[in-house]
C-alpha cells in the first residue's frame, strides 16, 4: 500500500487524559480539510487485563484471539491526538459516529505488538452539516492487519436523527443494555464524553438520558456472529439512533450469499440502531 502524501509523525502513544482534554480545549479555525498528517505509534502491547475486561462488556469470548473492534480501543489515544491538532476543524465535543468500515485481513493474536497510523480524509458536506473521515491502520511488523474508517458528523443545527421507520422485528438474539453501560465502557476504552456517562452531563447535548458508545453497540453485535464469520472479512456499518440507557435491544440477521446482513432495533419501538453488512470469503 502506498501511503497519502504527508508528514508522517512517530511518538509514543500518547497520554489519553491530556491528550482528551486538549483536543476539546482546542479552539477550531481550520476552514479546509487539514494537511495529511499520518500520526503513528509503534510496538503496542496487547494489556491481557485490559482485553479480558472488553471481552467481558463485550460479550466476546475469552481467547488469546483480539476482537475485531479491539484495536480502534488501542489506537483512540492516537485517534483523539489526530484531533487535538490546530489544523482539526471541528469541536471533539458532539462530533457523532456515523458509519464505521472495518476490514481485518487475518486474526490478531493478544501476544502480537501492533503499529499504528491515523490520518484524516475526505472532508465533505452532508445534509446534517459536515462528514470528515478518520482513517486508522495496524500493523505487525511490516504485516497490515487491521485497517478503519470512521466517518464523523459536525452538526451544524439541522436533526442528523435516522429518518428510517420502526419495523416489527424477527429477532434472532436480544440482550439488556444496563444504565452504567456508559460508564464501565469509558472505564476500559477512556472514552469519557459526557454523552454517555449520566442525565446531567448528557443533557447539554440534547440527549434526555446518557447513550451507550457506538463501538460498544458494535463489539457486542460482532460477538453474536463469533465461530460464524471468516478469518478475513470486511464490515460496513450504519449508526443509526442513539440507543439510550438503560433499555433492550435485538439483533436480526441474514444471510445472503457470500455475506451476513444485520441490524439492532429498539425492543420496545423497533426503531433501528445499527446497520451494516459483514462481507468475507
Amino acid at each position: 500500500m502506498t501511503p497519502d502524501p504527508g508528514r508522517f509523525i512517530t511518538d509514543p502513544m500518547p497520554r489519553l487524559g491530556p491528550t482528551l482534554a486538549q483536543a476539546v480545549l482546542r479552539r477550531r479555525s481550520a476552514k479546509r480539510l487539514p494537511d495529511p498528517d499520518r500520526l503513528a505509534a509503534s510496538d503496542q502491547a496487547v494489556d491481557p487485563e485490559r482485553l479480558w475486561r472488553y471481552q467481558q462488556l463485550c460479550g466476546s469470548p475469552t481467547s488469546d484471539l483480539v476482537p475485531s473492534t479491539y484495536p480502534h480501543l488501542m489506537a483512540f489515544p492516537l485517534m483523539m491526538a489526530r484531533f487535538a491538532r490546530p489544523d482539526f476543524p471541528f469541536p471533539v465535543l458532539g462530533l457523532v459516529h456515523l458509519h464505521n468500515r472495518l476490514q481485518q485481513h487475518r486474526p490478531i493474536r493478544s501476544s502480537e505488538r501492533l503499529d499504528f497510523a491515523v490520518r484524516l480524509a475526505d472532508r465533505r458536506e452532508h445534509p446534517a452539516g459536515e462528514l470528515i473521515d478518520l482513517i486508522t491502520e495496524a500493523s505487525s511488523g511490516a504485516e497490515s492487519v487491521w485497517q478503519e474508517t470512521s466517518s464523523y458528523l459536525h452538526r451544524s443545527g439541522k436533526s442528523s436523527a435516522s429518518h428510517q421507520k420502526p419495523e416489527p422485528v424477527a429477532a434472532t438474539i436480544g440482550w439488556d443494555v444496563p444504565a452504567d453501560l456508559g460508564r464501565r465502557y469509558a472505564a476500559i476504552s477512556g472514552d469519557r464524553n459526557p454523552i454517555h456517562l449520566y442525565r446531567l452531563t448528557a443533557r447539554p447535548f440534547g440527549f434526555r438520558r446518557p447513550i451507550a458508545h457506538g463501538m460498544w453497540l458494535l463489539a457486542r453485535t460482532l460477538a453474536a456472529f463469533e465461530g460464524r464469520m471468516p478469518a478475513a472479512f470486511e464490515l460496513t456499518a450504519q449508526f443509526q439512533a442513539p440507543v439510550s440507557l438503560p433499555t433492550r435491544v435485538l439483533l436480526r440477521s441474514d444471510r445472503p450469499i457470500g455475506q451476513w446482513d444485520f441490524s439492532v432495533h429498539d425492543a420496545r419501538t423497533g426503531k433501528p440502531h445499527l446497520t451494516g453488512t459483514i462481507n468475507g470469503d
